[in-house]
């Protein structure tokens, strides 16, 4: 029988698709970062931003983003010969996205080389390079965040600093007075009560001067890989805080048991683990019954990244979202051109201007806190305030966002499942909702606290107070003043850095306008459409 000469690939001729959003610079595209980094840090890291840019829009970045998620985390409990090791195996795509974060000072560069505005440019790090791939900054995060706390032992920190702030990435398992470079996760909550860490039942005994004996269960230990924990722990005197080496001295290996790895909806590339300690012994850093006092810097720090990582996803979103409007076209016309997709556009890109702006700003205020007691205030309540906000909003960002692809944005190759599905963590991880609504009540009780919120009220004619508004002593109320709060605070996070006609739509459409919870029915000039769009819309 004869054959028909066919065009060959005739029935797949690809047309009217966006090219892949890579090649560019992350953070020379984001003119609201730029602002934040020069107006809260002097701007001093622009170049080394624009390096890290640069390597986050790549091909690969984005191989190591998609591959680390695709092969996920092994636990491997024995070895060949029955010996218990308890170990962690990762895909080289997480590797080598540890080694960039870590080489770029994302974990420890603040404490290790302070200076004006040090604390500012590393957040910007953290948000450029978290647009890559978000997992591996749980690490990252609570390394960085650890140092204050360990500093509250002079003889410990002299001896760990060095090697927790340095950009040498050694996942090697080895006593740490022989590594180069070591990370610091934490073990907290167990599962009787979760974000109520005095319910903890884990026991801790004394064993030789500060060292302990610590025996009980942890529901969640992040990064069990890591060469040390923070851990909490009950001992006479009540909830106390620990240092719990992975590997001691002497070389042998804590007692320290990874039970399981959790089966988690995103965070995929981060192993989070139940452990067991079975006497694993541990340095007692803080005095007995202060655990939760002894932390909870580390708390505010790991929150702020929080803050970081969820603007980071909703940048990242936006940012598919916008470049496949550019291109595509339907009934005609681009989608960028067309007036109810311009609509949503501008309103996700007001959205994670304000969520950038309001990252850079706390970031400041915690490299000015230690001189300027409002600048504190400010990263103790705003800091809540932003953890609260910014991780909520940026689940529905992001779904918007995945409906500018359409269908495309419903598969993985799109990048957005993956992004839709890290966002729920960070409003649950370090406090949920309400936890950080509580605590935002809990601060308002301090002078400078309430001296803030006044300002915030008078600059923004709010009423926080009064009939139908939650009071500082409405626990019922919270979420509804808090919500309030951190829309006043994400506006004058942009008045400090954004041009006046950005500020002043986001202040019209956020605290003025009722305009329902969905993105794109703000009423928004088509001026500041032009300039919103022209402002964060990436170019190829």
């Amino acid at each position: 029988m004869d054959t028909i000469d066919r065009p060959h690939n005739v029935t797949h001729e690809v047309t009217n698709q966006s090219p892949p959003l890579a090649g560019y610079d992350v953070f020379g595209h984001d003119a609201a970062l730029i602002e934040g980094l020069h107006r809260e840090g002097g701007g001093w890291d622009e170049s080394g931003l624009h390096d890290l840019g640069v390597l986050a829009g790549s091909d690969e970045a984005i191989a190591c983003g998609f591959d680390a998620n695709r092969f996920p985390p092994e636990l491997r409990t024995h070895d060949r010969f029955g010996n218990r090791i308890d170990e962690i195996a990762f895909h080289p795509a997480w590797h080598w996205l540890m080694d960039v974060a870590v080489s770029h000072g994302l974990h420890g560069a603040p404490w290790r080389s302070p200076r004006e505005g040090a604390h500012v440019a590393r957040a910007a790090r953290f948000f450029v390079w978290s647009q890559v791939e978000s997992g591996h900054g749980c690490p990252i995060s609570m390394t960085y965040a650890s140092i204050p706390v360990i500093r509250r032992r002079a003889d410990l920190s002299a001896l760990l600093e060095p090697v927790l702030t340095s950009t040498t990435y050694e996942p090697v398992l080895r006593p740490l007075r022989e590594k180069h470079g070591a990370l610091c996760g934490m073990a907290m909550t167990e599962k009787q009560g979760g974000s109520d860490l005095r319910t903890n039942t884990t026991r801790a005994e004394p064993f030789d001067g500060d060292t302990y004996a610590l025996t009980g269960h942890k529901w969640f230990c992040s990064a069990p890989m890591s060469d040390a924990f923070l851990v909490l722990a009950q001992a006479s005197e009540g909830l106390t805080c620990f240092f719990l080496h992975r590997m001691l001295p002497d070389g042998t290996r804590n007692a320290i048991r990874i039970q399981r790895l959790k089966d988690k909806l995103g965070n995929r590339s981060n192993a989070s683990s139940e452990i067991e300690l079975d006497a694993a012994l541990a340095l007692r850093i803080g005095d007995e019954g202060r655990g939760i006092a002894t932390i909870i810097e580390m708390v505010n720090h790991t929150r702020l990244d929080c803050i970081g990582g969820s603007a980071a996803l909703m940048r990242a979103a936006f940012s598919q979202g916008a470049h496949h409007a550019r291109y595509r076209r339907a009934f005609g016309a681009r989608l960028a051109d067309q007036p109810l997709m311009r609509n949503v556009l501008a309103d996700l890109a007001l959205e994670s201007e304000a969520a950038t702006a309001l990252l850079m700003r706390l970031a400041g205020a915690i490299d000015r806190a230690a001189l300027d007691p409002h600048e504190a205030a400010l990263a103790r309540v705003g800091i809540a305030l932003g953890k609260y906000w910014v991780c909520k909003r940026a689940i529905p960002h992001i779904a918007e966002a995945m409906e500018c692809l359409g269908g495309n944005g419903y598969v993985e190759e799109s990048l957005l499942p993956r992004l839709y599905r890290e966002a729920p963590v960070n409003a649950i991880w370090e406090g949920s909702g309400n936890v950080t609504a509580l605590d935002v009540l809990r601060a308002l009780e301090g002078d400078a606290e309430r001296e803030l919120v006044a300002g915030l009220e008078r600059e923004f004619s709010m009423r926080v107070g009064g009939e139908g508004a939650a009071g500082a002593n409405d626990e019922a109320g919270a979420r509804a003043l808090v919500g309030r709060l951190a829309l006043a605070a994400s506006a004058q996070a942009l008045k400090a850095s954004a041009p006046a006609p950005v500020v002043d739509t986001f202040v019209r459409t956020r605290l003025a306008q009722s305009r329902g919870a969905l993105y794109g029915a703000a009423d928004i000039s088509s001026a500041m459409k032009d300039t919103l769009l022209q402002r964060v819309l990436p170019e190829n």
